[in-house]
């Protein structure tokens, strides 16, 4: 039975490395017809808040986007923020969040984002210019505390798509599987501090980078 969840570990991991071998870049210079909106974000940081059955204190962690569509044209929205841990963890924004949670986070910015939109509520179209500058909260509960590095990766920024084969999935032709891949921002945080005292947990930002995936 070891033996077998060896083998089973070792294919998926050659799977994960060929999946990141073969996926191409983002363009460095856009091609005609690709857009990418101006992204600017906030930090994750922490509210703590009464929800659930038993109305007991939960942590939950948020970043506000800020997206302004400077392409020239009306772009079509379509986002996904998904927060991943080093354990292995994937959780997309919105999951377990009452709206509760999203009006403490709105209450608290009040001053500075008096139009903030909730992820799951914002429209599918971001119109042109500054006027038209969009302030999304992504909001997830709280992860695994064993974790000490988180990524989180924000979808729809961008036109730009790609399809790769699938590294081990094939059809019922035997071809591989296709793939479809977006244009993605990750961004990479450190978790510094005692697991135990989750609240005093230090987020230290270390990368930026966009990905296909």
């Amino acid at each position: 039975m070891r033996g077998f969840v060896c083998a089973v570990f070792v294919v998926l991991t050659a799977a994960v490395c060929v999946c990141w071998a073969v996926a191409p870049e983002p363009a460095v210079v856009p091609q005609p017809g690709l857009w990418t909106v101006e992204t600017k974000f906030t930090h994750p940081q922490q509210i703590f808040l009464r929800a659930g059955p038993d109305n007991k204190p939960m942590r939950f962690w948020y970043s506000i986007i800020t997206l302004t569509n400077n392409t020239g044209r009306e772009v079509d929205f379509y986002p996904k923020c998904e927060l991943m841990t080093d354990t292995f963890e994937i959780t997309p924004a919105g999951k377990s969040v009452l709206p509760s949670v999203f009006e403490g986070v709105k209450s608290r910015h009040q001053s500075v984002y008096p139009f903030l939109e909730s992820l799951e509520q914002t429209g599918n179209k971001i119109l042109r210019g500054e006027d038209n500058t969009k302030d999304i909260a992504a909001i997830w509960p709280d992860f695994d505390s064993k974790a000490k590095t988180i990524k989180l990766f924000i979808t729809g920024l961008s036109n730009e798509t790609a399809m790769v084969d699938h590294p081990i999935a094939k059809d019922k032709d035997g071809s591989p599987l296709k793939v479809f891949l977006r244009k993605t921002l990750e961004l990479t945080y450190a978790l510094e501090g005692d697991p135990a005292q989750r609240s005093d947990a230090n987020l230290v930002y270390k990368a930026k980078r966009w990905v296909m995936r």
